[in-house]
């Protein structure tokens, strides 16, 4: 259509009628004469705004599922978070708890040989190429450590320091097959000479051939002159066998150490040896039928 006078009276006409028909329309509410009409256009129109309604939903609901995809995504991402970050308080809270037991087991079996140690944390363990067993501990001259120093921890003997550096030192362990020391039986008191075994149990050779000793005796430490390398009263561990030796004029037993070396943290090593040797003081009252072992007293030492 041409954009001339009467097509632009035209359309303002319309536009008029329009008005004029909503008017009427609004005005008569239900009974308006407009009603039929606008019913018939409702019939007309209705199920093709249903149609598009159903092909709108869906995506529709698309949008929706991937915005409360990605609002749910990052909640749980936010959890997984927060469980990451309470395992790990978790982990800390016990390995404290661990080595706060580890430290009170280590002060209760100095306190009990009277011995003064120094406190000190495994850091690294000897390489396997050294065929020796060994472990680095983060303390060394600087603290007073030298060589020849027992070594400790709540449960028992751990070894005896062989070299030393200005901040740390080397531990022999006591299941080195290289390591030997002197030991005493509980009770009747019959030295013998204990070696490591390595993963097998060690070895204790009784100089008596005839001493009398069965599976659950204790061995302790005999000592050296001047606590050096070994003080006196240390337990070492529990018999498991005694080896037939008829004819030998010595007697050998298979003894479990008490320590687990392979768990090893916090150690003591000991600085002062005790005024007096504490001989079988140390070790645990041996337990009762149904029982397990109790922990020796504590009394005060000048650890650190």
């Amino acid at each position: 259509m041409r954009d001339t006078r009467e097509s632009r009276l035209l359309l303002i006409l319309l536009v008029a009628v329009a008005f004029a028909l909503i008017t009427v329309d609004i005005k008569g509410g239900e009974d308006s004469p407009l009603g039929p009409a606008r019913h018939a256009a409702a019939d007309v129109l209705g199920p093709v705004e249903r149609a598009a309604a159903t092909a709108v939903d869906p995506v529709a609901d698309t949008v929706r599922a991937f915005r409360d995809t990605a609002t749910h995504s990052g909640r749980t991402d936010q959890l997984a978070r927060e469980n990451t970050e309470l395992r790990q308080k978790l982990a800390s809270s016990d390995m404290a708890a661990g080595r706060t037991k580890q430290l009170d087991d280590l002060l209760r079996t100095a306190g009990a040989g009277g011995y003064t140690v120094k406190a000190a944390q495994v850091i690294a363990i000897g390489p396997a190429q050294g065929f020796s067993w060994t472990i680095t501990i983060d303390a060394g001259s600087d603290d007073g450590l030298t060589r020849d120093m027992t070594v400790i921890n709540g449960q028992g003997l751990v070894g005896r320091i062989t070299t030393v550096a200005p901040t740390t030192a080397t531990v022999l362990l006591a299941s080195d097959p290289g390591f030997s020391a002197g030991t005493r039986l509980e009770g009747s008191g019959e030295i013998g000479f204990a070696s490591g075994g390595g993963d097998s149990p060690m070895k204790v050779s009784l100089l008596n051939g005839k001493a009398q000793v069965k599976a659950g005796d204790r061995l302790v430490t005999f000592g050296s002159q001047s606590g050096r390398p070994f003080v006196p009263g240390v337990p070492v561990g529990k018999v498991t066998e005694v080896q037939a030796n008829a004819g030998q004029l010595t007697k050998t037993v298979l003894v479990e150490p008490f320590v687990q070396f392979t768990r090893l943290d916090l150690i003591g090593v000991v600085v002062v040896p005790p005024r007096a040797d504490p001989r079988d003081a140390v070790l645990p009252p041996p337990p009762g039928p149904g029982q397990t072992p109790a922990a020796p007293p504590a009394k005060p030492t000048g650890g650190n």
